[in-house]
């Protein structure tokens, strides 16, 4: 991302850090699986770490995380956690993700949970994946990455709507989904990802697909995120 658009979400993040810890504790399933899959030495890096509800239960199980997130108030509702839970095998960046302060095949594992969709710009997309190979051991190093569905059932009218609209408009897939709890009114960027181009964008980025889950957490009747576990 370009340093104003970082900026901007940075604001925004930080504006909605205390409605969004207080709404989103719950871990999600496909993220403790993956955690508990992990051998008990792996250092891990959690990336977009946001309020911690990921990277906890992955500290309580691995030797080493560190949590990245360009969003200071989330990253001090993660401090005042892991001292409230007396956690001392964490450690902080305050890092843009397409840039990561971390060395080179230095991860045996990363977590990249719901955030690759809100990067502008596929290029930045596409580099930020770079960055999660970049940081992987080379040879067994494992990531889970996960992203919002573009034909969920919430937006999928929206979609079609726009196809016919809008195509070439801009990146298909771009919307501004706001955040209106606690009195709040904030929008947020989103590029919401097809399967296909969810694909794509990992092979691009040269990470190897082991498996992609589709995943119904709130919509019906089709997926409204998908997983995918790389190396």
């Amino acid at each position: 991302m370009t340093n104003n658009n970082t900026k901007k979400s940075e604001e925004i993040w930080n504006a909605i850090a205390q409605s969004f810890d207080a709404t989103r504790r719950k871990p999600w399933k496909q993220c403790i699986d993956f955690i508990n899959s992990l051998p008990t030495e792996y250092i891990v890096a959690d990336i977009a770490c946001g309020n911690g509800r990921h990277l906890i239960p992955c500290a309580k199980h691995c030797k080493k995380v560190i949590g990245v997130d360009f969003s200071k108030n989330l990253l001090d509702i993660v401090q005042k956690k892991l001292d409230e839970n007396n956690i001392t095998n964490v450690v902080l960046h305050h890092s843009d993700v397409t840039n990561l302060s971390l060395e080179t095949g230095s991860m045996d594992a990363v977590m990249f949970i719901a955030a690759l969709h809100n990067i502008q710009g596929r290029d930045n997309r596409i580099q930020t994946l770079k960055e999660v190979k970049r940081v992987l051991k080379k040879d067994d190093g494992i990531a889970l990455i996960s992203v919002w569905s573009r034909w969920q059932d919430k937006y999928r009218k929206q979609f079609f709507k726009k196809w016919f609209t809008q195509l070439g408009q801009g990146e298909f897939g771009d919307i501004d989904i706001y955040w209106r709890q606690h009195g709040l009114d904030i929008p947020r960027f989103y590029h919401l990802y097809s399967k296909r181009e969810f694909i794509s964008d990992i092979k691009k980025a040269g990470l190897k697909i082991e498996h992609v889950e589709d995943v119904k957490m709130h919509s019906k009747k089709h997926p409204d995120n998908y997983f995918a576990l790389v190396r």
